[in-house]
C-alpha cells in the first residue's frame, strides 16, 4: 500500500513540530512543575522512536489541522494491543490509535480507530516497517461563560490519504489521555505503550 501524502509540508512551513532534528517542540507528558521535562525518546534517521515515556507537544492550541507520519515495528510473536501500539491523542484527549493491525478487520482499537469511539470506515493500516500517514482535522469541543460544555469535539481523520473518519463526534475523552478541562486548549500527547513505534514530519496548523 502506498501511504499518501507522505513528505507534506505545510502551509509557508508554519506550524512544525517535528522535522527530525530535535525535541524543542516537545516535553515529557509526565514531568510536574520543577521536574526535567527533557524527552527521552531516541532520533534515529530522521525519525523519533518511543523510549522512556509519553510526550506532548509544548505549544497547545484548539481547532488545528495535524499532519504526521508514524511506522509501527515488526513484531511477529507480539499479538493484539501488544504489537506496534502506541496514539495520538489530539488536545490530549481523544485518541487515534497507532498499532499493527494490517490485513484485520479495523476496530475502533485499532489503527486508524478512535479508540472505544468508532472504528475506521475502512482498514487502511499498512503493513509493519511501512511510513504511513494520518492527517487530521480537530475542532475543540465549545464552553459557555461559565466553562459548561455545550458542544462535543469533532475530528475528521484520513489515513494513508483515505478518509476513515468523517466528522466525528467526540461526546468524551478517550482512556488513558492527560486530561483537562474540555474549555483549555491542549496539546499533541504521544502514546508510550512500550513498543518502539516511530513518528517523523509532524505539523499543524491552527484553524
Amino acid at each position: 500500500r502506498v501511504s499518501e501524502p507522505r513528505g507534506a509540508q505545510p502551509p509557508k512551513g508554519e506550524g512544525l513540530l517535528f522535522q527530525g532534528k530535535n525535541f524543542q517542540q516537545w516535553r515529557r507528558a509526565d514531568a510536574t512543575e520543577g521536574d526535567d521535562d527533557t524527552v527521552r525518546w531516541e532520533l534515529v534517521d530522521g525519525a523519533m522512536r518511543i523510549k522512556g515515556g509519553s510526550i506532548v507537544t509544548r505549544k497547545t492550541f484548539t481547532d488545528a489541522a495535524v499532519h504526521m507520519e508514524f511506522r509501527s515495528p515488526f513484531m511477529p510473536e507480539a499479538r493484539g494491543q501488544g504489537r506496534g501500539n502506541s496514539g495520538v491523542y489530539l488536545h490530549g484527549r481523544y485518541e487515534i490509535q497507532v498499532l499493527d493491525s494490517y490485513g484485520l478487520k479495523g476496530e475502533s482499537n485499532e489503527c486508524g480507530g478512535i479508540y472505544g469511539v468508532g472504528a475506521p470506515r475502512v482498514n487502511m493500516c499498512a503493513p509493519p516497517g511501512q511510513w504511513q500517514t494520518y492527517d487530521i482535522t480537530f475542532s475543540a469541543p465549545r464552553c459557555d461563560s461559565a466553562g459548561k460544555k455545550i458542544s462535543d469535539a469533532i475530528m475528521t481523520v484520513l489515513h494513508n490519504g483515505v478518509l476513515i473518519h468523517d466528522q466525528v463526534k467526540m461526546g468524551a475523552e478517550t482512556a488513558g489521555g492527560v486530561g483537562g478541562g474540555a474549555a483549555e486548549p491542549g496539546g499533541i500527547f504521544l502514546q508510550d505503550h512500550g513498543n518502539a513505534v516511530e513518528y517523523r514530519n509532524i505539523w499543524l496548523v491552527e484553524q
